[in-house]
Order: structure tokens, then C-alpha cells, then sequence
């Protein structure tokens, strides 16, 4: 007899059935590896480091990549102050990735909240929340950013700042667009009745429907953001001296393209990996949660003949 495939639909639950759907799809685990790489070097990268990413070598300006001669640190050359630009891009990916991260963080915290109020409240102040995302969003983020920050000095705060406000009006209207289905559901209706408050409703009842998609968004704008970031330090407004980012770092070798390419070309190089690998895992992620397309990730079956 014939044997029949069968495509299997269960939900994933666990962390292992979840690895497995990540090795089926070789690229997104490519992107998942390259992505604990990354956290790695965010978590441990300065304590391995140490001051070798500000340490000044004259002898080793503008050294080429590959070259060994003066220890595996400098196996992708150095900039035109002779630090080694892999103990730069280690170290500049903690304050990259950390203001990116803050910045997700603060518009999705601020943004759900405010988004979850214009839901549900039909009055006044939740119409104004609205109007006031309409206004963000009608100004580029990138040009908002310029003049905020030209405004007050560039300094992390003052980025993490900018950059969360610009990414507010997006958790505000997908927060807003779940409450106004959730908030007609029986659940909240039965909860009115008996008497529950509206901070309880939304933050006890509705609040832990929303957070999955709100964290999805959050992944998805985290690339986005980290390009924004690493824009505003390329033009001088991130972060300033010591400190440093990769926008900055690419910033520093534009002068230099024609005789020492690789001072800005790794840390394009990183930037241009860290957000293709967050937006194919946030496609994998949504190919995983979405039951209609889980498929694509399973193996076939063999029924029982």
C-alpha cells in the first residue's frame, strides 16, 4: 500500500519543538548563531577586551586586515589611530546594541501604555493621544531626530530618548487597533460587571493579550532602530568621544575609503548582518506563530500503513 504523508499541526510549545522548526530553516539558524555570536560579545565583549579598543598603536596605523604580524587582534586591521578595529567592533556593538535595545524598550512600554488607554477610554485625552501620534509620524524620524538632538547636544540619553519617541506611534496604533477588538469581548464585559476598575481591566485582563504582539512589533522595529541609531552617529550626533558606535566607527573611515577601506567597511559590514539576521528571524518567528504557514517548517510524516 501506498504510503501517505501527513503534515503535522501542533502548536509549539516547547523550547525543543522550537529548535527544531529553527534547524529546518537553515537560513534563520544562520541568523540565530550569528545573533548569539553578537550577545556574546555584548555581554562578555568588554571584560575580554579591556582597554584594547582604545589602545593607540602608531606602528599598526591604517595596518591592513589578515595580517597576523602583530597578534590575532588586529586579524581585520586597525583604524587610522592604529586600534584594532575587532576589539572596536566587540566593544562598539555593547553601546549599539544597547541603546537600541533602550530605546525599543521605552516606546513599547510608553507606546503600549498610551495605546491600550486611547482603546479603551472613548474620551477626550484618548483622542489627543492619537492626534499626538499622527503629528510624530507626520515629521521623518530621521529628520525629528536631527533637530531634537541638534537641540538639546547629542548624549545616550538624550538618543535613547529621540529614538523611542519616533518609534512610539507604531506600538500606540497596533495597541490601540488590539483593544478596540478585546475590550467587546465577553471576558471584559463579565469583569465590568462585577465591578473591576478600568486600571484593572486593561492592565489585569487585556494588557496580557496584547504584550505578544507588542514584543513581536518590538522585534521587528529593533532593526530598524539600530539603523536609525547608527545614522545619527555617522553625522556626529550619537554618542560622543570615548565612546563609540559602529555608525561612528564607519564615520571615522570615510575619509579613507580609497586607502584604508576596512576601517569602514567592518563596521558596515556588522550593521548590515545584525539587521538582515533581526528581520529574518522576526519572519521565521512569524512563519512559526501563523498555524497556516507552520507547515513549511515540519516534516512530513509517515502514517501508519
Amino acid at each position: 500500500m501506498a504510503e501517505v504523508t501527513v503534515v503535522s499541526l501542533e502548536t509549539p510549545g516547547s523550547v525543543r519543538q522550537l529548535a527544531r522548526y529553527l534547524a529546518r530553516d537553515k537560513l534563520a539558524l544562520c541568523a540565530a548563531l550569528f545573533m548569539l555570536v553578537l550577545i556574546t560579545c555584548v555581554l562578555v565583549g568588554s571584560l575580554l577586551m579591556g582597554d584594547l579598543a582604545g589602545k593607540l598603536g602608531l606602528r599598526q596605523r591604517n595596518l591592513a586586515p589578515f595580517s597576523l604580524e602583530h597578534g590575532f587582534i588586529y586579524i581585520l586591521g586597525a583604524d587610522t589611530l592604529g586600534r584594532a578595529i575587532l576589539a572596536r567592533l566587540i566593544v562598539g556593538a555593547q553601546n549599539t546594541l544597547g541603546i537600541a535595545a533602550a530605546a525599543v524598550f521605552c516606546s513599547m512600554a510608553a507606546g503600549g501604555t498610551l495605546g491600550l488607554i486611547a482603546g479603551y477610554s472613548e474620551r477626550w485625552y484618548g483622542h489627543v493621544i492619537m492626534r499626538l501620534a499622527d503629528v510624530i509620524m507626520s515629521f521623518p524620524s530621521l529628520l525629528l531626530a536631527l533637530i531634537v538632538l541638534y537641540t538639546l547636544g547629542p548624549s545616550m540619553m538624550n538618543l535613547v530618548i529621540v529614538l523611542a519617541i519616533t518609534r512610539m506611534p507604531i506600538f500606540i496604533r497596533t495597541a490601540r487597533a488590539e483593544v478596540l477588538e478585546l475590550r467587546e469581548r465577553m471576558f471584559v464585559s463579565a469583569a465590568r460587571s462585577m465591578g473591576a476598575g478600568t486600571s484593572r481591566i486593561l492592565f489585569r485582563h487585556i494588557a496580557p493579550l496584547v504584550l505578544p504582539t507588542l514584543v513581536t512589533i518590538a522585534a521587528i522595529d529593533f532593526a530598524t532602530v539600530i539603523l536609525a541609531e547608527s545614522s545619527l552617529s555617522f553625522l556626529g550626533l550619537g554618542i560622543q568621544p570615548p565612546d563609540f558606535t559602529w555608525g561612528a566607527m564607519v564615520a571615522n573611515g570615510r575619509g579613507y575609503l580609497a586607502s584604508a577601506w576596512w576601517i569602514a567597511f567592518w563596521p558596515g559590514l556588522a550593521i548590515l548582518l545584525t539587521t538582515l539576521s533581526l528581520n529574518i528571524l522576526a519572519s521565521w518567528a512569524r512563519t512559526v506563530a501563523d498555524p497556516l504557514q507552520r507547515w513549511r517548517l515540519q516534516s512530513l510524516r509517515k502514517a501508519p500503513r
